[in-house]
């Protein structure tokens, strides 16, 4: 008998009678109605992502830019014969980043887009490779950076690359350009500084490494380039610290990478590699395709991929334009430097970054100071009794016995998101005073997770906000 919506119950058709299937592929077909509830049913189960302050991505976008993507659902970005105007689309945003980011003729050097800011900078890396090798190049290259996301780890596993990461010491918590000559020798590809740490969100100094590379050329003749993952900062500075110089201004700086998708403002799922000039991404690295209806070139790691992500970049870029991305991303910074402040209030905590447009991203890291009687994994743990997520972890090479916390304030957050978190902080601070975990384990104690393993308070016992 077919599902009559206007007289059966959603509830008590058959499908919802039995477990959703979860080991082996289903032999029998469900409603389409039945199914999807299913499905959101389940998902009610993940947290609320405007309240996810550990990562990175979009969580809010504009109605008419979920329309865009709802739209471009059957558009292949590959098949640049099928859908030429949705590689017209792409190609203007290439030009407008590179204008962005200060390129000498935006109009003739190479970018692309990409799943996200990961592929670009696997991208940057391979046409750095590949430039090493085309100047005689011999052995195993390597590359040079200071504290990094895993995409790094995982371009030097899996491109085998040489990875020379600069460990973190004294009172620095970034790579510091008076570091970075010793890491390097002749086959070096590249130095990688971060505009926009992971773990800090501080920026690392790249006219001040670029200084550092141009000395050794000097006294080595070492001419060893720079790539820059922007992959958060570099939809921000442009806008906010506009004095600052990360980019293509300063020649050694051959290829940046940025994601679309953090604080480019588009949905999840693009990332952008841009390159200085034409002649720095080596012809090796583009395939002609012809079996798409004609011939396309591509460069990139993914083939296949949906193109409403980059549709959407551009219809941010068309929609804010200049003004109104430096209106959108100053108020983030004002959230962030709201929460900042209001967290050293607390009296508890020293800030590692306060979301200064000039240090760093718009996010705000801290640890402890002093004894508070408990770890920040207590209090991680605490928090995400009251829905918000944020990250505890130990610093990375040679300061992995300090943990810090951040916070990553994106488009949506305002500062009276931000008054509420500082209100849950005291709540929970307050909790753990008056019940202590009768365990606080560290983060290898605990197994590698990013909380303690620790006696669970109920919520009743929170004060209400």
């Amino acid at each position: 008998m077919p599902y009559r919506a206007d007289s059966d119950d959603l509830f008590a058709l058959p499908g919802m009678s039995r477990v959703a299937p979860k080991a082996g592929f289903p032999q029998h077909e469900l409603f389409a109605e039945v199914a999807y509830e299913i499905v959101h049913d389940e998902l009610m189960l993940d947290g609320v992502s405007r309240m996810n302050l550990a990562t990175f991505c979009s969580t809010w976008v504009d109605d008419q830019a979920r329309r865009l993507m709802a739209e471009s659902l059957d558009k292949n970005i590959v098949d640049k014969d099928e859908y030429p105007q949705t590689a017209e689309l792409e190609r203007r945003c290439v030009r407008m980043i590179a204008d962005l980011w200060r390129c000498p003729d935006p109009a003739t050097t190479h970018g692309t887009s990409t799943t996200g800011s990961s592929e670009a900078a696997m991208l940057g890396g391979l046409a750095a490779k590949f430039r090493w090798r085309q100047r005689g190049g011999t052995g195993t290259p390597n590359f040079v950076c200071g504290p990094v996301q895993v995409c790094w780890e995982k371009f030097a596993r899996y491109f085998d690359v040489e990875i020379r990461r600069i460990p973190l010491r004294g009172d620095r918590l970034t790579m510091h350009p008076d570091d970075v000559a010793a890491y390097c020798d002749e086959r070096t590809i590249m130095v990688v500084p971060t505009f926009g740490q992971t773990f800090t969100g501080l920026f690392e100094d790249v006219a001040g490494i670029s200084r550092a590379l141009d000395q050794l050329q000097e006294v080595s003749g070492l001419d060893i380039p720079i790539h820059v993952d922007a992959a958060s900062g570099g939809f921000l500075a442009p806008f906010t610290a506009p004095d600052l110089v990360w980019d293509f201004r300063l020649p050694r700086v051959k290829s940046i990478n940025a994601s679309g998708h953090k604080t480019g403002l588009a949905p999840l799922g693009v990332g952008w590699a841009i390159w200085r000039e034409a002649a720095d991404l080596p012809a090796e690295l583009i395939f002609d395709v012809d079996y798409l209806g004609g011939s396309v070139g591509t460069f990139n790691l993914n083939f296949s991929r949906p193109g409403g992500q980059a549709i959407a970049q551009y219809y941010e870029f068309i929609r804010l334009g200049r003004t109104g991305y430096a209106r959108v991303q100053s108020a983030i910074y004002r959230a962030a430097r709201h929460l900042a402040a209001g967290l050293r209030d607390l009296g508890v905590f020293e800030m590692i970054h306060d979301g200064d447009p000039h240090r760093g991203i718009t996010a705000v890291a801290w640890r402890s100071s002093g004894d508070p009687g408990f770890n920040l994994y207590d209090l991680s743990d605490r928090l995400r009794s009251r829905g918000w997520l944020i990250a505890a972890y130990p610093l990375p090479a040679d300061r992995e016995h300090e943990t810090i916390m951040r916070a990553v304030i994106r488009h949506g957050f305002t500062v009276d998101m931000a008054d509420l978190l500082v209100a849950d902080f005291d709540r929970c601070l307050k909790q753990l005073a008056r019940h202590p975990f009768s365990t606080s384990l560290t983060r290898q104690e605990a197994g590698g997770f990013t909380h303690s393993a620790t006696a669970v308070v109920p919520d009743e016992q929170i004060e209400p906000a």
